[in-house]
């Protein structure tokens, strides 16, 4: 059974930084893709970041690009976060997801079948 378990969420101010983990079981991280994914009070589901089976392959949402970092670590099948220079804007529940293929009408395709309860980011002076 996969499970993923987010942490490292928390108060901080303007400026600060934060560091999410997120735990997995039941599968193995070099061999998956995933995501990072949030919401804000009140709106709707916005997506951060991917990676792609642990390797360079890297992206990011416009709003995050050059403040946040994705990465893996194989040992500890854990997905990290690294969130520097944050705002007010940034204030969410940050859920890690697993993304996972499914085939229709001969098509392969991809969709984050597997997501985490969450953990809270506030940032605020």
């Amino acid at each position: 059974e996969v499970q993923l378990v987010e942490s490292g969420g928390g108060l901080v101010q303007p400026g600060g930084s934060l560091r999410l983990s997120c735990a997995g079981s039941g599968f193995t991280f070099s061999g998956s893709a995933m995501s990072w994914v949030r919401q804000a009070p009140g709106k709707g589901l916005e997506w951060v970041s991917y990676i792609y089976k642990s390797s360079s392959a890297t992206y990011y949402a416009d709003s995050v690009k050059g403040r946040f970092t994705i990465s893996t670590d194989h040992t500890k099948n854990t997905l990290y976060l690294q969130m520097n220079s944050l705002k007010s804007e940034d204030t969410a529940m940050y859920y890690c997801t697993k993304w996972d293929p499914h085939v229709a009408s001969g098509e392969v395709y991809y969709a984050m079948d597997y997501w985490g309860e969450g953990t809270l980011v506030t940032v605020s002076s």
